[in-house]
């Protein structure tokens, strides 16, 4: 049975940690662990998951919590309230369904503080680490037998009705993870007639009768060339000679997003090196499944652009066809032929300089999934038997996940992201008094994570930004530093400097809150925005680069409305506190920001969310970022278009349901069905009640909590719905923790603000 442990290192001398792995979260197979009962609870799980995976598509990612709870002994004892139909909520009832939130939310705590959770959902990250230890000998190693029946499980549990599959997991079906999701099939043994419910043959016909896997898009062409499915000149020039521009081109690796410049760096290369994994019988088996013609007869030259329609979000402008088509045509023949392959020779010696040194930053993490894979398979291809290598293979277990729908590899992680949410809702329901474990060890663990150095030796040489006093997304270990993850980490230890140490611990120094509001004002735009990860820049012409068919704004770095707002309720807080600290340049950031948060609304008053679906998501940071300057329904005409765009997307059960759909459109699009999501449901309240909403008409609000009451489960737990997290435009990402958080932080922020029968003052 599977187990997650937490804050482990297991011993291996290839595994190293700054803070003793505190946030760390891997699973392990044991064959003895658990009785017959907790085993039959768990395939009930998953037989529910498999019967319902086309109404609700993200798991509950209840294995974790199973165990946890049962490792608590957790009882919910506080019986479940409902409202019927006319009756108003009291004072007492809110409690009553907040009281039972805050329990649950607190059962599921991780030994460490934090809550882990499945951060999950596209579908291309785990294929590309089965073909990675695939081509360098170590499946079996990696993948025993457990581990290939979860994989296997998850594939299964998200093939679309039609045999492919999507982009993520609420996607039509794609090419590109049709494609890979198939290869990974094949190498993890099932034949070509085999898989459950016929799917190996299913997916075959999905890619055979759209003129096989030529039109995959460019990274799927990159990786069937790694794997020998695909030659590498049907792709179009990743140069390594990239990393040794002068830095005066507006092209400069220093001037890419970067996770563009993550992806693009062991990409290159591979490239480069036009590196081919081992032709084994079973990769010309797939040659042959997978390809429409003959291998060998396939003219690789005429397909570089090729790219399926079910893939094509952001279509390649023809100057940037132009660009490739050039290199392909001039510039390649030079660089791998005497002289000028002694160019190349330096370039590759520079790209893996640098893949060497994110690798040792990040302890081996990575900043992501995707690079994560092609680090470790350059890191390969230099030396199989080398450390590098070896210190990446410890590192997988940290991104692999198992819940009810198999395992899956999640992005990296969102432990300080989630955790730093959760305190604030917990805080938000004013039980701090049965709770105090709960929030001392949540604080430990915020505390325990805080970045303390920048990245090493001459980091700016490096393309790095300073680092010393953020906050991950995942753990210290990950190393990059996120900008709302410290304005969330920041507020938090504010908080609980405000109260008693005997309580939560004791507070956090001055010096670290001030090394936090260092990275904050050094990320802020000349337009006043906040970007996530490194100062934004860079010319926006660039983005007609976008070497990607399905992401958008990609290449370059640029401001988020989430990541402003959170640095505007941060630093209002922090100037609370200590008022005399750069108090003139944090006046003008607030200033500044709050500008922007105004200048970005959009024409129908929301505002567009980067990070979550989509517009709600969007809005409840903007005026919540606007709320906490002093801006009012009556003083600010954002405020009022605002509101005016939540009241208007209401649905008739009180709550709020937004598609994914928004996010690649950039229009507001409803659920279907006029259906309501628990998750949008609560941000929108949590907005409104910033705006003031109570003030001048609470019904909405009333509505919006009636909902969030009567769909409490049992035990305290809300009900999965639909996917709620986006990155990029165009995929979808599976925050698990956000069904327990956000409804409970709502009826917090309800039952403190809103004026209830019963309550006294």
């Amino acid at each position: 049975m599977w187990r997650l442990k937490i804050a482990e290192g297991g011993g291996d001398p290839y595994l190293y940690s700054t803070n003793e792995y505190v946030g760390r979260q891997i699973w392990e197979f044991d064959p003895n662990y658990g009785t017959l009962e907790e085993r039959a609870e768990v395939e009930e799980a998953r037989l529910n998951f498999w019967n319902n995976r086309f109404r609700v598509k993200p798991s509950s990612d209840l294995l974790w919590r199973m165990q946890f709870l049962r490792e608590k002994n957790f009882k919910q004892s506080i019986p479940r309230v409902t409202l019927g139909v006319g009756e108003d909520i009291t004072y007492e009832t809110a409690t009553v369904a907040l009281r039972r939130a805050v329990q649950f939310l607190s059962a599921l705590q991780a030994s460490d503080g934090h809550w882990p959770a499945e951060n999950a959902g596209p579908l291309f990250f785990l294929p590309p680490l089965v073909m990675c230890v695939y081509i360098t000998g170590h499946l079996d190693t990696i993948f025993p037998g457990e581990y290939k029946k979860e994989i296997l499980r998850y594939l299964y549990c998200h093939q679309n009705e039609d045999g492919g599959w999507g982009f993520h997991i609420e996607g039509h079906s794609t090419m590109f993870c049709t494609a890979l999701s198939y290869i990974c099939m094949r190498l993890l043994g099932e034949g070509p007639d085999g898989g459950l419910d016929n799917a190996v043959v299913r997916s075959r016909k999905w890619i055979i009768d759209r003129g096989g896997v030529t039109s995959i898009p460019s990274w799927g062409k990159t990786w069937l060339s790694i794997l020998g499915l695909f030659d590498w000149s049907g792709s179009n020039p990743m140069p390594p000679e990239f990393w040794i521009l002068p830095s005066f081109l507006p092209m400069h690796p220093a001037k890419m997003w970067c996770y563009c410049r993550m992806v693009y760096m062991p990409m290159s290369y591979l490239y480069g090196k036009r590196f081919v994994g081992p032709i084994t019988p079973l990769i010309q088996q797939l040659r042959e499944e997978l390809h429409t013609q003959p291998y060998h007869q396939i003219n690789w030259r005429s397909v570089r652009h090729l790219c399926a329609k079910e893939d094509l979000y952001y279509p390649h402008p023809l100057i940037q066809d132009l660009i490739w088509d050039s290199l392909y045509v001039f510039a390649e023949p030079f660089l791998t032929r005497w002289p000028f392959n002694k160019l190349r020779e330096k370039a590759l010696e520079t790209t893996m300089k640098h893949i060497h040194y994110e690798d040792e930053n990040s302890r081996y993490i990575t900043i992501g999934c995707v690079e994560k894979v092609l680090c470790m398979l350059a890191c390969w291809v230099e030396d199989p038997n080398g450390d590098y290598f070896k210190k990446h293979l410890a590192r997988i277990p940290d991104y692999l996940w198992v819940a009810e729908d198999g395992m899956k590899m999640q992005s990296f992680g969102s432990q300080e992201w989630d955790t730093g949410f959760a305190i604030q809702a917990l805080l938000a329901s004013n039980m701090s008094d049965e709770i105090g474990p709960t929030l001392m060890k949540g604080h430990d663990f915020i505390k325990k994570s805080q970045v303390r150095d920048n990245p090493s030796d001459e980091f700016r040489s490096m393309y790095r930004h300073i680092s010393k006093g953020s906050w991950t997304f995942s753990d210290q270990d990950h190393g990059w530093q996120v900008s709302d993850c410290t304005a969330e980490g920041l507020k938090c230890c504010l908080l609980f400097s405000m109260m008693p140490p005997e309580m939560v611990g004791e507070k956090m120094e001055p010096q670290r809150l001030q090394d936090a509001v260092n990275v904050l004002l050094s990320l802020q735009s000349k337009n006043g925005g906040l970007s996530a990860w490194e100062p934004a820049g860079a010319m926006e012409w660039l983005e007609i680069l976008n070497p990607t068919e399905f992401f958008a704004d990609i290449v370059v770095e640029h401001e988020y409305v989430e990541c402003t707002s959170s640095a505007i309720q941060a630093l209002v807080l922090f100037k609370k506190l200590y008022p005399e600290h750069r108090k003139k340049e944090i006046d003008r950031f607030i200033t500044n920001a709050v500008r922007y948060l105004e200048g970005i609304q959009m024409l129908d008053g929301s505002w567009y969310g980067n990070w979550g679906v989509c517009f709600t998501y969007g809005s409840w940071f903007a005026l919540g970022g606007l709320a906490a300057v002093g801006k009012t329904y009556y003083n600010c005409p954002a405020i009022r278009k605002g509101v005016a765009f939540l009241l208007k997307t209401q649905r008739a059960d009180g709550g709020w349901g937004e598609s994914y759909i928004s996010c690649p459109r950039k229009e507001y699009v409803p659920l279907e069905g006029h259906r309501s999501n628990l998750v949008h449901t609560s941000w929108a309240m949590m907005a409104l009640i910033h705006a003031r909403q109570a003030e001048r008409d609470p019904t909405p609000l009333h509505r919006a909590a009636r909902l969030l009451i009567n769909s409490q489960l049992k035990d305290g737990d809300f009900p999965q719905q639909e996917i709620t997290g986006v990155f990029m435009k165009n995929c979808m990402l599976h925050y698990a923790m956000y069904r327990n958080i956000y409804p409970l932080w709502a009826l917090a922020e309800y039952r403190l603000r809103v004026t209830l029968p019963g309550k006294s003052f």
